[in-house]
């Protein structure tokens, strides 16, 4: 005879609610975790598990009964081998979809999945037809591989009300704007360091116009790079404002707060705009506010497409017409030119290196050749570059709107790792005087440094300030002082180094105003100084005993001479004997005096703002 059930375990209610479903009957055999009894309170279902496994041998409530806690449901007998064998075989489990068979998750996967380049290949095959990437490769190129997540992948284009919903989710895949916080540069840099919020248009999707919601994913995403103060890269291809757009709510769009969010950045966190293909309008608009432009050779970058063109009037012109590369890098919009898209997005990755922080891993040229860079004859000419090389980090030196005020060179540099900005007089064109072009270049420059705390660098050679009627025909006496208001109002260290010609006002301009401005003021043996051009100097001193010279060649003669005694008497070594500067020195000492005064300095604090914005221009 078989051994009969031993006593009933209870399972009791541990809420109160309504049973709405009752999954066992008397004799079932129950798993231990099994769902046996479904309550409903406050509109959610709450599973009732058995504790252990047992048989059913009395079931206390129906559906529809009214539950408090410890309210029994059920009864279970323990279950041995006997009872096992007479009971009827069921072992209550759930059926409900789990992980990637869940509907709601499904449905999620193949959404997102509807937005990548595998899923849209007619879209991928017309940018290889034109060799170019997908806004995705650009992104997916700049960020390191898994770091990536993005905002917004499932907005569609704001059009349901003229297109079909399967129609705008496969064909305008986040409303042709990608964006989302990834690390850059993570092999060099750790941690929040190199995060960073990556953006582009898409320009498979409505030729990468600035819809209705994409302008609502870059405010979001403008706040956060200003509530995490986290740079931004912005891919820009595109035409700029969308017409088409009919679910908006409005008429003019002009209340859009993207322009004055992504302005209200700028002097905050670096921002990095990136240009291929069609710029054109509001695209443009987003690069022009960035603080560095990068474009590709492919690039025509303008405030007015074609359209906007022959709209106002103006006459009917191709788009490869309107702002190619060939205008801009020389106007001074573009500061680095790239080959390509991987081009220039390595040059992205690199631009942004220099504010994420100092290189443990750095070389640098034989220091001896800088001896040798600036010529011992004074009036041979020499190749500023070169010095510029050989005194940074290898490798390191990155120009910027190399094509623009060529007079002026500005460029990111690296000494012993540490990031600085470098400015230096180019002896080349017009024996260094300043120029307005120069004047904004290198303005604008110390702006883009002081505002994201890189130290700066000079390198002194310039007879003056450019003179002469055409040249104030460029408004040069306000362009040029803005070097001197600027530069007067750092508050990043400065470091000046004379390498040859140092006078006027053009060499004050370049110190912040002062030898005594910068943290120090050396020089070069090279080194020559005076408040105004030798030759200029002597004409205008010596001119009445010139003038008393009849022979052409003993005017000459002694022209010569006064301007070797006025270089006797203003070479470097001379003044450093009266401490209008601090010291006269080797070059192969240079990277010394910068690496002391800069690893001295103290640091600025995280996140301190000492700029309103970085001036555009």
């Amino acid at each position: 005879m078989a051994d009969a059930p031993s006593a009933a375990h209870t399972v009791s209610s541990a809420l109160q609610g309504t049973v709405v479903a009752v999954e066992v009957t008397i004799g079932t055999v129950v798993a231990a975790g099994a769902v046996v009894v479904l309550i409903e309170s406050m509109k959610l279902h709450h599973e009732v598990c058995a504790e252990a496994e047992g048989v059913v041998v009395a079931v206390d409530v129906a559906v529809g009964s009214t539950v408090h806690p410890g309210d029994a449901l059920l009864q279970l007998a323990a279950l041995d081998a006997a009872t096992a064998a007479a009971a009827p075989v069921h072992i209550a489990q759930s059926t409900v979809p789990k992980g990637l068979d869940r509907r709601d998750l499904g449905e999620v996967v193949d959404r997102h999945l509807l937005g990548m380049d595998e899923a849209r290949p007619d879209a991928v095959e017309r940018r290889r037809a034109k060799s170019r990437r997908t806004a995705r490769e650009n992104v997916a190129d700049l960020v390191d591989d898994g770091s990536f997540v993005e905002y917004g992948p499932l907005t569609i284009a704001a059009q349901s009300k003229r297109r079909d919903h399967l129609d705008l989710i496969t064909r305008t895949p986040a409303d042709g704007l990608i964006g989302g916080i990834g690390t850059v540069n993570g092999e060099l840099f750790d941690g929040r360091a190199a995060r960073a919020i990556a953006m582009s248009y898409d320009y498979t999707v409505l030729a990468g116009t600035q819809g209705h919601r994409n302008h609502r994913k870059k405010d979001r995403l403008f706040e956060v790079a200003e509530q995490l103060g986290l740079p931004i890269v912005f891919f820009t291809e595109g035409g700029g404002g969308r017409p088409g757009d009919t679910d908006t709510g409005g008429v003019t769009g002009l209340d859009c707060l993207a322009f004055l969010w992504f302005a209200q950045l700028s002097g905050s966190v670096p921002l990095v705009g990136v240009s291929a293909g069609y710029c054109f309008a509001g695209n443009a608009a987003i690069l022009g506010c960035c603080d560095v432009v990068i474009a590709t050779k492919d690039s025509n970058i303008g405030m007015g497409g074609p359209a906007m063109i022959e709209g106002g009037g103006l006459g009917v012109y191709a788009p490869t017409e309107v702002g190619p590369i060939e205008v801009q890098q020389y106007s001074g919009v573009v500061d680095i030119v790239a080959d390509d898209e991987a081009h220039a997005t390595a040059l992205a990755k690199q631009y942004l290196s220099y504010f994420q922080g100092a290189l443990g891993d750095w070389a640098c040229a034989d220091q001896t050749a800088l001896r040798d860079a600036v010529p011992v004859d004074r009036l041979r000419g020499y190749d500023v570059h070169n010095a510029i090389d050989l005194l940074f980090d290898t490798g390191s030196v990155l120009e910027l709107r190399r094509d623009f005020g060529i007079g002026m060179i500005t460029a990111l540099a690296r000494v012993e790792g540490r990031a600085v900005g470098v400015i230096a007089n180019n002896p080349a064109h017009l024996a260094g005087a300043i120029d307005s072009d120069g004047s904004d270049k290198a303005a604008r420059f110390m702006q883009l440094c002081d505002a994201h705390g890189l130290p700066i660098v000079t390198l002194v050679d310039t007879p003056g300030m450019m003179v002469g009627p055409d040249v104030e025909a460029t408004a040069l006496v306000r362009h040029c002082s803005r070097l001197f208001v600027t530069g007067a109002n750092l508050s990043v260290p400065m470091i000046s180094v004379v390498l040859r010609k140092s006078y006027g006002l053009g060499a004050q301009a370049m110190m912040g105003g002062s030898t005594k401005a910068p943290l120090a003021c050396v020089s070069w043996p090279t080194g020559e100084f005076g408040g105004m051009g030798l030759e200029g100097a002597v004409r205008l001193g010596y001119r009445k005993e010139l003038d008393a010279c009849d022979d052409e060649a003993a005017r000459e003669a002694l022209f010569h001479e006064l301007v070797d005694r006025l270089y006797e008497y203003g070479k470097a070594v001379r003044i450093a004997e009266f401490f209008e500067i601090d010291d006269v020195i080797d070059p192969v000492d240079t990277r010394l005096w910068i690496t002391t005064l800069l690893e001295s300095a103290p640091p600025r604090p995280p996140g301190q703002r000492v700029r309103p914005n970085i001036d555009t221009w």
